[in-house]
This record gives structure tokens, C-alpha cells and sequence, in this order.
């Protein structure tokens, strides 16, 4: 492991794997530390190519964007790249890097030398392209920790402050393999999980389920899931956790009607639940990304340290024009120091 510079306390080392440098991993990290509107006590550390990370700094400062950090100033654990990238273009070398770096990172965490892991976004293809066979980062972190994970993305509205949460009950899966894997057992511990996070910020929060049926089954007349397993499932669970209120299953095209309006307005947060729990990847994505794109974070639960990441992609289409929107990192690393205090 390469010296750093500093030796401050740990508690607010941040380490951040760069992911895919053919997406926009590099510059909205950049452009996230630089930030107004970055907490102050985060002290990062970078691991990614420390030459690529010179080239974009250079090409930011070319377009203008004055108010980044200086890689010189930054501690960064260098791993080079094999070969030159083309911005835009994933490829088993952009694969092979992302992955080493995310790794290394861990690696880095789990010797108790950072506080919390901010992940920028990685390319599946490329994984794929490079031999890595994991559906995404937060199948890997679970592999590596041995440890059962759950996504869950939170956001906090600038609006009021008030905080928009969603945990997936199943991620990265074919449609097609959701039945199977939506058993009682799997909603229990999602909303064991959901509670456990949701209890970060209140004593007794609201809890609410999507339907995964249209119209959530319509008492079965539009599939079985909801009468079978998941309505059984809740009644059970509400009588292990008789103080917690819980709602569901609700139709999923109106599930999060209550949380856009909490988000949009003070007066109507008393009205939405504190946690919701979508039973598969798009059910709760498009809702939380069309309700909160710019501040909704990826935060991994179960692991023996914090996870955050943006809850966007590589955004191969405008890598390498330098206009990416750094919010969601910044609220990736804000979260993360905060999570793990």
C-alpha cells in the first residue's frame, strides 16, 4: 500500500474508487470535491490511474471549471492503466481498471483505514469484457465481505430536507426470475433492513410496500403473489414489530404519489412514509430517479463498513464533453461521512 500524506483521524477518510475511466467517474469526483456544498470534514482518498486523474483535472481546467481540487494535494492510491482509454468506449482494459480499483479499495477499508467506500459508477459490460462475471459493485462488496447485502437509495429533498428512502427487495435479475425469488423470508429481512435504516433518523418510522402486481393483484384477480405470500408476509411481520406502522401492499403506479409530494412540499411529509419497499430494480428506480436524479445515493446495507455511490451511470454518451452534474456524487460522499459518524 502506497504512503498518504496525512495521518488525520480516520473517522473522516472517505476512500473513493474512481470507476469505468471511460465514463464520468473522474470528473464529477473532481467536481465533488470541489464543491460549496461538500462537507468540510471529509478528507478523500483516490483510487484510480494518478495520470488519467492529472489529464481530466487539465481538461476541466480548460473548460473552464475552476473550483477542483489540485491532484497534487489529494492522496490518491495510484493504479496505473494497461492501455489508453477513449472516453465514451468500455472496453476489458476500462473493466479490468474499475474493477482493481474498487478491490483495492475495499481492501483498503477493511484493514480499518477509511471510514466509508464512495463508489462512481462502473460499467457492467466491461466487467463482463474483462472476466468479471458480478452482476454490479454491490454483488462484489457482498462476495468479498461475506456478507447478504440490500440497495437502498435515499435522498434528501433540498426542498425541506425531508428524507425520501426506497430499499429493493430483489436487484439486478431477470424479470422473468422475480416470482421465485420474492419468498417470505426474503421480504422480512428487506424490511428488517429497511427499518434498521430508517431507525438512523427516527424512532418509529412508516413503513410501506409496492404491490407487484397491477393494481397490487386486485384480491388476486390479477395474479396471486400479493393474496399468497406478500399480504402473509406483512401481517406477520407487524406482529413481530407491533409499534411500527406499516402500509400495504399498495398499487405500484401510485406507491410513491405521497413521497413526490413530501419531497415538492414541508406540509405534506407527515403524509408519506419513511421507507419503502420496492419488490424489484425498476419498480423502485424510476420512481426514486424521476422524484430525486440529482440527489438520490445507492447506499449498501449489511456490509461491516458504509457504502454510497450515485444512483446514476457511467453516461458513456457525454463522458469526455465535460458536462456532467456532480450533485449525486456530492450527496454520495455528504451521506457517507454522515452514515458512518
Amino acid at each position: 500500500m502506497q504512503n498518504l500524506k496525512t495521518s488525520k483521524n480516520n473517522k473522516n477518510k472517505l476512500i473513493i474508487s474512481l470507476g469505468d475511466p471511460a465514463g464520468i467517474g473522474t470528473e464529477i469526483t473532481l467536481k465533488a470535491l470541489g464543491s460549496e456544498y461538500l462537507n468540510k470534514n471529509i478528507y478523500p482518498i483516490l483510487v484510480g490511474c494518478k495520470n488519467n486523474i492529472h489529464s481530466v483535472y487539465l481538461k476541466l481546467i480548460e473548460h473552464g471549471i475552476n473550483s477542483i481540487p489540485n491532484p497534487d494535494k489529494l492522496d490518491i492510491i495510484d493504479i496505473p492503466l494497461e492501455e489508453k482509454i477513449i472516453p465514451g468506449v468500455v472496453n476489458k482494459y476500462s473493466g479490468s481498471a474499475s474493477y482493481k480499483w474498487l478491490l483495492n479499495a475495499i481492501n483498503f477499508l477493511l484493514e480499518g483505514k477509511a471510514n466509508a467506500l464512495v463508489t462512481a459508477p462502473i460499467s457492467k459490460v466491461a466487467w463482463h469484457k474483462a472476466g468479471h462475471e458480478f452482476a454490479g459493485q454491490t454483488e462484489l462488496l457482498g462476495k468479498v465481505t461475506n456478507k447478504k447485502t440490500s440497495m437502498l437509495f435515499t435522498a434528501i429533498s433540498p426542498n425541506n430536507g425531508w428524507r425520501f428512502n426506497t430499499l429493493l427487495a430483489t436487484t439486478h435479475i431477470p424479470l422473468n426470475k422475480i416470482n421465485d425469488t420474492l419468498t417470505k423470508k426474503l421480504i422480512r429481512y428487506k424490511l428488517d433492513a429497511l427499518l434498521d435504516f430508517c431507525r438512523k433518523f427516527k424512532e418509529k418510522p412508516v413503513l410501506q410496500i409496492a404491490g407487484l402486481n397491477p393494481h397490487a393483484g386486485e384480491e388476486g384477480k390479477i395474479g396471486s403473489e400479493e393474496q399468497n405470500i406478500i399480504i402473509p408476509t406483512l401481517n406477520e411481520w407487524q406482529s413481530d414489530n407491533p409499534t411500527i406502522k406499516i402500509f400495504g401492499p399498495t398499487p405500484p403506479d401510485t406507491c410513491w404519489i405521497s413521497s413526490i409530494n413530501a419531497w415538492n412540499s414541508a406540509s405534506n411529509v407527515n403524509n408519506a412514509p419513511d421507507g419503502i419497499l420496492s419488490l424489484y430494480h425498476d419498480q423502485g428506480l424510476i420512481p426514486v430517479k424521476l422524484i430525486a436524479f440529482d440527489e438520490a445515493v445507492n447506499t449498501t446495507l449489511g456490509l461491516p463498513f458504509v457504502r454510497t455511490s450515485p444512483d446514476h451511470g457511467v453516461a458513456l454518451d457525454i463522458a469526455g464533453k465535460f458536462t456532467a452534474r456532480e450533485k449525486s456524487m456530492v450527496a454520495a460522499l455528504n451521506n457517507a461521512w454522515l452514515l458512518s459518524q
